[in-house]
């Protein structure tokens, strides 16, 4: 069974849908509310532990009753918690607003995430027995960055989400083995808003780019090697909340599993696929054996650029 040890966030979701999301200074009327755990750490360790790894969380969640429900729905999912610590205040929290086509709006609040500002007690440890160190931006960018150059001075596979876009220190970038943005992440850290011209400027900072690209699929590219697209299944959106935490913790199980790139690509997509037909952050990702039933070895097949434009105008 592939380990893996997620370095991040955990927040309660605070999700409002809408038919339309509000405008500035507008009010709507909602139709429903419900608060789901999230967090992007939490979200890709739950979406790792149910496609079949064996998963571990580092992190902090408050001293309150929110914290309380982030640790046990973790558990419940499987993660092991020893390593996620209770901080005094409030828990992370994060408020979104769905609409009607699967769209969202986001606020983050960091709470007890804020508090994570290094590596504590044991975790190196624990990062130690991990095939992949799992890591997002919504810790501190000191704690993100002590987990990736330990993990790489323990020759574990590290796997940075870029979310919420900022600048990253080239201290992190040099110990990051795989970058998963999305395509707007990665026009933000490159200024480039092709993808692949985008992937093609990190690869300057780190061996290897997965840019997801939505419904299209996502793009991968590595030094020295032929980029490949893979596509995304055609679905229906109902809430593209924590979608990219879904292909990122079933991407990483893949990998690990030593499935092959187009493979893995594939399987990761299958899992996001059916967490967008579902409303909710965790509440939302598949287990394995849903995944497997969705799984279309099709979709693991090279592309060149003009096919990925041929494939867009579809």
């Amino acid at each position: 069974m592939t380990s893996i040890v997620v370095l991040g966030s955990t927040n309660m979701d605070l999700v409002a849908y809408v038919a339309k999301a509000p405008a500035r200074g507008e009010t709507v009327t909602g139709r429903e509310f419900r608060t789901v755990p999230g967090g992007k750490g939490a979200n890709q360790a739950v979406a790792a532990a149910r496609a079949g790894a064996d998963v571990s969380m580092i992190g902090a969640v408050g001293a309150d009753e929110f914290g309380s429900r982030l640790r046990a729905a973790l558990e419940h999912s499987g993660v092991d918690t020893d390593l996620l610590r209770t901080s005094e205040g409030p828990s992370g929290t994060a408020h979104i607003v769905v609409d009607d086509e699967g769209g969202n709006a986001i606020v983050v609040v960091p709470g007890a995430n804020a508090t994570v500002t290094s590596l504590d007690h044991g975790d190196e440890a624990l990062i130690a027995t991990a095939d992949a160190l799992l890591l997002q931006l919504e810790l501190p960018l000191s704690a993100v960055t002590a987990g990736a150059v330990t993990a790489r001075g323990l020759g574990v596979r590290t796997v940075l989400t870029p979310a919420p876009a900022q600048p990253l220190p080239d201290e992190l970038l040099a110990a990051t083995d795989l970058l998963v943005p999305n395509e707007h992440e990665a026009a933000t850290l490159t200024g480039l808003a092709d993808p692949h011209a985008a992937a093609e400027a990190l690869l300057r900072k780190v061996p290897e780019v997965v840019v997801t690209l939505g419904a299209a699929g996502s793009l991968y590219a590595a030094r020295g090697a032929k980029p490949l697209v893979v596509p995304a299944p055609r679905v229906r959106a109902v809430d593209t909340t924590a979608a990219g935490d879904t292909f990122v913790g079933a991407l990483a199980v893949a990998l690990g599993e030593g499935r092959p790139v187009p493979q893995a690509l594939a399987w990761a997509s299958a899992a996001a696929a059916l967490s967008v037909q579902r409303p909710g952050a965790s509440s939302s990702m598949p287990y394995r054996t849903e995944i497997d039933t969705a799984f279309d070895p099709t979709h693991a097949r090279r592309d060149d650029r003009d096919d990925r434009q041929e494939a867009d105008a579809v």
